[in-house]
Order: structure tokens, then sequence, then C-alpha cells
């Protein structure tokens, strides 16, 4: 039988789909199970883009060019000119979903064998999208005592070899929720400008900040327009998870034109997805306000419920819909097995992704798991209520 590559059995399991079988079990013995493990909203989606694939009106559906429709570049361009983001569209490749703007630049821009620094806990594809470009990760930790705050400058500073080529950071982050401030992103600017390096900035999040915050683009952090490159995508921003359309940005023209040749060796991102992206953009403005309203509301549920279980913390997130939460057990991998497996509240259960996934440092993450907080106030009070019957149980609690 012939053998699997190195780079295949390298390549990790995702820690928020591991548990499927588990709940697919428990759905079978009719047992309703909440998933927190994933970041599929249940917010519709823009009536004008479901619309626009309706009322489509094509003889063929051709390939698109291989850098995205002109008139969605276009269109695309003017929506982030309107946030003060000063691109012009050939500034823009359009993607199969942020995940392949995020491969497509650590190939460009990484050789493999080099590395790129992030802060962990970290979006748990970076690690399998760094193992499929050969590119190595190295990362800095946050820590949940202090609420997942950007390490200090000098430990990342310190993580910085002769090859380094870049730093990735998520903003606002998945999976802590955490929101970087200018201040903050100036600092990480300072190191980029120093050592000349890339900075990935994946913004995938940026409508989805919280108490009044706002957001700041790395696009306009000074002295860096060329080394700066955004990841982006509407799979959140407007629930459109399975059109798989992202973006990558960048001012930097050979780098544009060397991801192209990429996106020219798969052809082209999705028609149908391009059509409905570019419909979304003229979804009114209230339609993200409604969102923020409900995401606030659902966050202060979530987080007050958890900080009430004896041996939980839940930080406050500022931004997306992630937190990461410290459970009083001995291992949150066996823990999540565990509640889908053995356990049931009221015919009911949960689906957590453990956070050891999204840590690239082993042993870390190992009584944390991430919480999508994605569901209606009513079904997660629910499922924390059912977490919190589950660890009064769990042969694996720790009690203090």
């Amino acid at each position: 039988m012939p053998s699997i590559s190195e780079k295949g059995r390298a390549m990790p399991a995702s820690p928020i789909r591991k548990l499927a079988p588990y709940a697919e079990d428990a759905k079978k013995r009719g047992i309703k199970v909440y998933h927190l493990n994933i970041g599929q909203p249940d917010i519709p989606t823009p009536e004008v883009a479901l619309n626009a694939v309706r009322n489509i009106d094509l003889k063929v559906i051709e390939y698109s060019h291989s850098a995205g429709n002109e008139s969605y570049r276009r269109k695309l361009a003017s929506f982030y000119n309107n946030l003060g983001i000063d691109i012009a569209y050939t500034d823009i490749l359009v993607t199969t979903g942020g995940s392949e703007a995020i491969l497509f630049a650590m190939m460009a821009c990484i050789n493999p064998g080099e590395e790129i620094i992030t802060s962990e806990p970290l979006y748990a594809n970076y690690i399998g999208f760094s193992t499929a470009a050969g590119v190595n990760i190295v990362p800095v930790t946050s820590r949940i005592e202090n609420d997942f705050a950007l390490p200090p400058i000098a430990d990342i500073e310190k993580k910085i070899t002769p090859k380094t080529k870049g730093i990735i950071i998520c903003n606002p982050n998945n999976p802590t929720g955490y929101l970087y401030s200018r201040e903050e992103l100036q600092q990480i600017a300072d190191i980029v400008k120093k050592h000349d390096l890339y900075l990935f900035s994946d913004e995938s999040y940026r409508e989805f900040c919280y108490d009044g915050a706002s957001f700041f683009s790395s696009m306009n952090l000074k002295g860096i327009e060329e080394n700066t490159v955004v990841i982006d995508s509407v799979s959140k921003r407007y629930s459109e998870c399975g059109i798989r359309i992202g973006s990558l940005v960048s001012r930097n023209r050979e780098l544009i034109s060397t991801v192209l040749k990429f996106a020219q060796a798969r052809l082209s991102p999705p028609g149908f997805g391009q059509i409905a992206a570019e419909a979304s953009i003229d979804a009114p403005a209230s339609y993200f306000t409604d969102i923020n309203r409900e995401y606030t509301a659902r966050r202060d549920n979530m987080v007050e419920a958890l900080n009430k279980i004896p041996g939980v913390y839940c930080p406050k997130p500022k931004g997306a819909f992630y937190t990461v939460v410290k459970l009083p057990v001995d291992d949150a991998d066996k823990f999540a097995q565990w509640i889908l497996e053995k356990f049931e509240y009221k015919n009911q259960t949960v689906m957590l992704a453990p956070a050891s996934g999204f840590y690239s440092t082993p042993g870390m993450g190992v009584n944390e798991v991430r919480i999508a907080y994605v569901l209606n106030i009513n079904d997660l009070k629910n499922a924390i209520e059912t977490i919190s019957e589950a660890l009064k149980v769990y042969p694996g609690t720790i009690r203090s």
C-alpha cells in the first residue's frame, strides 16, 4: 500500500470539527446538540444577496477573471474607501473564502522553512495553512489571566530570527474575541518596519466590535504600506459562510501580481458567490446595527451565566463572536468528548471546541474551550445550563 506524504501526516485535524462523529451519534440517540463549537451564524443572509442569486439571468456560468469579477472588485474597493481605507480595485484579489487568501499570502511571501509569528490562542487553521505552505508558526502566548491581551512587544521581538518573514494577527480575534487597539497595532507596525517583515492582518470580523469600541484597520498604519496584507471574508459579515468568498488586499504590486499566479492556477473564485457578495454590499446600515445589538446581548448573557458556574472563568470579548473559557476540568478534550458521548441533561447536550487545538505550543489550553455564541439567547442559556450540570458530575472536574 502506498505511503501517505509527510505533509499529509503533519496536517492537524480541525479542533472545531473533530468531535463531529460524537455529536452525530448523540443526535441519533435523540439528543438535541447545541453547537457552540463552530462560528456558523444564525443571522439571516441579506435579502439583497439572496435576491441577486434568485434573479440570475445567465445562459452560461462562465469562469470569472482569476482575480475576481472586476465589477465586484470595484464595488468592494468603494466599500473599503467608505470605511476610510484608501485602496484601488487593482489592490484586491478575490479568493475562495478568507482561507484561500491566507494560504496564497503565505505561499507568495514566505519560503518553506521560514517563520511567521503570531499570538496564541490562534485561529486553528493558521496551523493547517502553514503546514500546507511549509511555513513554521512561531507562537507568542497571550493568557486568559490578562483576557488575552497582546503579549508584551519585547516578548514578540525576542521571537524574531533571520528566518522570520512576517507577523499574522486576527483582529477582532478568533478565538478569543480580543480587539486590538490602534496603539497596540502601532506597536506591531513598529516591529514590522524595524525588521522589514510582512504584516498579515485577518480582518474578517471588523464589523463585530462592541461597547462603542471602534475598529482600526492595519491598512491605515503609516510607514508599512508595502508590508501590509489584509485578509477579508464575507462569511461572517453577511452570514454567507457557504458561498466561499474572501479577499486579499495589498498595496504591494509585486505581491498582488505574485498571488495572481496562484489564483490563475486554481482558475477562478466561485461565480455565484461573487454575485451574492457583490449584491451584499448594498445591505442597509441597519443590518449591522441589528446584528451588533443581538450579539452584544448574547455575549452579555453568556459571560454572566458562565462566570456564575463554580471554577469557570470567561473573559468579556470586545469583538467577533467567540470567547475562550477556562473550565475546572482535568482535560478539556476529554470533557468535550464525554459531554457528547456520556452526558445529557433534559435530553440535550453541547458540542464545544477544545482550546488545545488553538495553541501551537504543546500542552497549552488543556483546561480551556472555545465557545462561539452564535445561538439565540434562549438556546445559549440552555447550552450553558447543560455545561453547568455536566461539570457537577464529570469525573474529571477539579473541585476547589
